[in-house]
């Protein structure tokens, strides 16, 4: 199965994030939230394919804002947990 992810924008209320490190944060959401997807699958309204317009995470405290690798797997999670899957 090929799962193909992605993000146009992704708006975190009361985080700033570098504009260098923007990147490391965007890789680390995209590989968990793969990893996470191909373990723990697809929502079935997913399955066949299709788009989610929007995911609500919901809200989340970030464990330490100076590490964007690891910020970038919380949120895949609350994304992840947001899709229903």
């Amino acid at each position: 199965m090929n799962i193909n992810v992605q993000i146009e924008r992704l708006i975190l209320d009361g985080v700033s994030v570098p504009h260098t490190q923007r990147p490391l944060l965007q890789t680390a959401v995209e590989m968990e939230l793969g990893r996470l997807l191909a373990v723990g699958g697809l929502a079935p309204s997913l399955v066949e394919g299709g788009a989610m317009p929007r995911v609500n995470a919901g809200s989340m405290e970030i464990a330490d804002t100076n590490n964007y690798t690891q910020m970038g797997q919380q949120i895949a999670h609350a994304v992840y947990r947001g899709m229903g899957s």
